[in-house]
């Protein structure tokens, strides 16, 4: 992906019953990379539980909540307050460029629901399409922990 300068960042993902959100701003996206150089996909992992344990020791001390301009995580049944979240933010922010990582599966029906708001200044692309390494794809490492966390922690 060619790289843009985005106002706003917002990853949706979700990991087994639950499913969440972060929106990012510009400037705190560039802080916040450095501190999450050890977050890593969980699928990939071999030593799941260790990770988790470590991460959440870094989640914590690093304050990586507080990038946040907006951050949810609920149960997948209240998919539609997620959706509603995001679609309110679009909408404030009619006049930002804003990219949009969603998790596959979910990705044609936002799509379809963000040309509601025009979307002429939305770039939105499936969580398959970011290319290792980038910001974004780093940063769609938080979220994907965060749901871990969050899923395992009500285990």
């Amino acid at each position: 992906m060619k790289h843009k300068q985005f106002d706003y960042y917002i990853f949706i993902d979700f990991s087994e019953n639950l499913i969440g959100y972060n929106i990012i701003h510009k400037e705190k996206m560039f802080e916040l990379l450095p501190k999450i150089s050890k977050f890593a996909h969980y699928k990939t992992l071999r030593n799941k539980r260790a990770y988790i344990k470590s991460i959440r020791k870094i989640i914590d001390k690093k304050k990586i909540i507080s990038y946040f301009v907006k951050h949810k995580i609920r149960q997948m049944r209240n998919n539609l307050e997620i959706y509603m979240d995001v679609f309110d933010f679009i909408k404030k922010n009619r006049d930002c460029i804003i990219f949009v990582s969603v998790d596959n599966s979910q990705y044609i029906t936002f799509k379809k629901n963000v040309k509601i708001f025009d979307g002429e200044n939305i770039v939105i692309k499936k969580e398959s399409e970011l290319v290792k390494g980038t910001p974004e794809y780093r940063a769609s490492l938080v979220l994907d922990t965060l749901l871990n966390v969050e899923r395992l922690k009500r285990c």
